[in-house]
């Protein structure tokens, strides 16, 4: 609930991971404001549905403006945003279900076009809105409401699966750490093309999975959270595929790559190739 908006409330239960990750983007944000003198409302969120939908509300003073979607499709909304208003730097909000599921079809094309906005991916392994289901992230085996027998499907890996899909910046990042988490999605923010930063978010009631990744050395759990090391060469492809193939969580820049053009900048080029017709030209079409 904030002063702006008295009658709403944050529909997240009590240690939800979600938490952490809309200060993050507050931090990022107002950085961003900080550094290009830019009002907040040149910033769009867009949201799908599930828990991540209550990111576009964040603020108490000045806001992005917010555009809360439907299941899957914030993506293609990101990307009619961006292509009336290139100047915007428009951030998507999605969970694990709504962005690799339903929404997973819209990744590979905006990683082909190489459109230039950043997705901030709330991953607890779990449809935690609708009280529970597997997502494309839960593990193996879990029973859930929806796999009361066990999950069938093998758990996906989505770092993996933005690497393979060409996807140009991609980094991991845990809700248990706001700032540095802020410091991620602002670079995000900032790349000029699509960015992903994916961020581990569990979720207390249906997947608390904080001991797994924190570890509780007490009792011999080792954490699955690992720092990126400081000399990984984020712009060589294969080096980020081998870091993927360690385990755990690696917490950092996967993979950068500053050479392809965006969406934007394709668009400009292609404008520049079809020149306008003179009056005389048009008319000259319609004579047989």
């Amino acid at each position: 609930m904030s002063k702006k908006n008295p009658e709403y409330d944050f529909k997240w239960c009590p240690g939800c991971g979600d938490f952490g990750v809309r200060r993050a983007i507050e931090l990022a944000m107002i950085n961003r404001l900080e550094e290009t003198g830019k009002p907040m409302e040149n910033n769009v969120v867009v949201a799908g549905i599930g828990c991540s939908g209550n990111l576009v509300h964040l603020l108490e003073g000045p806001q992005p403006y917010g555009i809360h979607g439907i299941h899957g499709r914030a993506l293609p909304i990101a990307l009619g945003v961006k292509m009336a208003q290139p100047g915007l730097n428009v951030l998507v909000v999605a969970g694990d279900g709504d962005f690799l599921s339903i929404g997973g079809e819209h990744i590979a094309p905006q990683a082909a076009r190489n459109l230039n906005i950043c997705a901030v991916v709330m991953d607890n392994g779990v449809y935690g809105l609708t009280k529970g289901q597997s997502s494309p992230t839960t593990l193996q085996g879990t029973v859930t409401s929806s796999t009361p027998f066990g999950k069938i499907e093998t758990k996906a890996n989505p770092l993996e699966l933005y690497l393979t899909y060409g996807v140009s910046f991609i980094a991991s990042g845990f809700s248990g750490q706001p700032r540095p988490l802020s410091l991620l999605i602002k670079q995000g923010m900032e790349h000029p093309g699509f960015s992903i930063v994916h961020v581990q978010s569990p979720c207390t009631t249906y997947n608390d999975t904080f001991i797994e990744l924190k570890g509780d050395l007490k009792n011999g759990i080792q954490p699955a959270l690992w720092d990126v090391p400081e000399d990984h060469d984020t712009s060589d492809h294969l080096a980020a595929r081998a870091l993927l193939q360690q385990g755990g969580v690696p917490v950092g820049v996967i993979y950068k790559d500053t050479h392809r053009p965006s969406l934007d900048q394709s668009v400009e080029a292609t404008w520049e190739k079809a020149q306008p017709k003179s009056v005389e030209q048009l008319m000259e079409a319609f004579v047989f």
